[in-house]
């Protein structure tokens, strides 16, 4: 059925993604930090679902560790047909901080080794005439929170800005904008999940199902679930002081 292979692959939306894909056939390659704990997924999904499944530890903040992975998407044996660009964090450090060092480490993740691995997984698959590229996104990058919505922003515009450059090719870009999910995504970040209403939280196994939906479809802008397609809606419309004041209310109600 092909290969996958999926930064931040061993936690959250990535381990969600890992488990839908190997329940279609899909073998796996499997990107993160943590060593031990990408065995541990590893071991599970093989057992489990009987693929293929390859482990690679690396920080995708290191450049060279960001090389080494290209060097993956480019292999023309056991080619990869989908990347999932998932690895990430949440920035909790004012824009103000002196210390810029979080947002500049944010910045690496999630758009330096974006911009890398879209562009080496793009000109391979382009060549093939075929292949599947997911970069998340965030329902955050339509409003204004901080580095983090600014980042996730940048994704979903490059990831426009791919689709069009892809466009012909055979080749799916898809930015997934998923909204609040539940994982430790937010503990991590130090996000205070009780201030969130329980309508805004959506299920993360559906939220993955969707996104893959959308990009079979053809959709650049995948955003799951109908209550967030209707928010992001009125996001992209409303005025961009209304945005500006309720991105306030939000960051100040999550805070600790």
């Amino acid at each position: 059925m092909g290969t996958a292979l999926i930064t931040g692959g061993s936690s959250g939306i990535g381990a969600s993604f890992a488990r839908a894909l190997a329940t279609r056939g899909e073998n796996l390659v499997l990107v993160a930090r943590d060593t031990e704990k990408l065995d541990r997924a590893a071991a599970a999904l093989r057992l489990e679902f009987g693929v293929n499944v390859e482990t690679v530890s690396a920080d995708l903040a290191v450049r060279a560790d960001v090389v080494r992975i290209g060097e993956i998407l480019a292999r023309t044996d056991d080619p990869i047909d989908t990347l999932v660009n998932n690895a990430g964090f949440g920035v909790h450090t004012s824009l103000l901080a002196e210390d810029t060092t979080p947002h500049e480490h944010a910045f690496d993740v999630m758009c330096r080794a974006v911009l890398m691995l879209g562009a080496v997984a793009g000109r391979t698959m382009k060549a093939r005439g075929s292949g599947t590229i997911i970069n998340i996104s965030s329902a955050a990058g339509f409003i204004t929170m901080g580095s983090y919505s600014a980042i996730k922003a940048w994704v979903r515009i490059y990831s426009e800005g791919l689709a069009v450059e892809l466009k012909g090719s055979g080749v799916q870009v898809t930015a997934l904008c998923p909204g609040w999910v539940h994982t430790d995504f937010h503990d991590r970040a130090g996000i205070r999940k009780s201030s969130i209403p329980e309508f805004l939280w959506i299920d993360l196994d559906e939220m993955v199902e969707d996104g893959l939906a959308d990009a079979v479809s053809g959709k650049v802008i995948s955003i799951p679930s109908k209550r967030y397609s209707a928010l992001m809606f009125v996001a992209r419309h409303a005025p961009r002081n209304g945005i500006r004041w309720i991105s306030g209310r939000i960051s100040s109600s999550r805070a600790h």
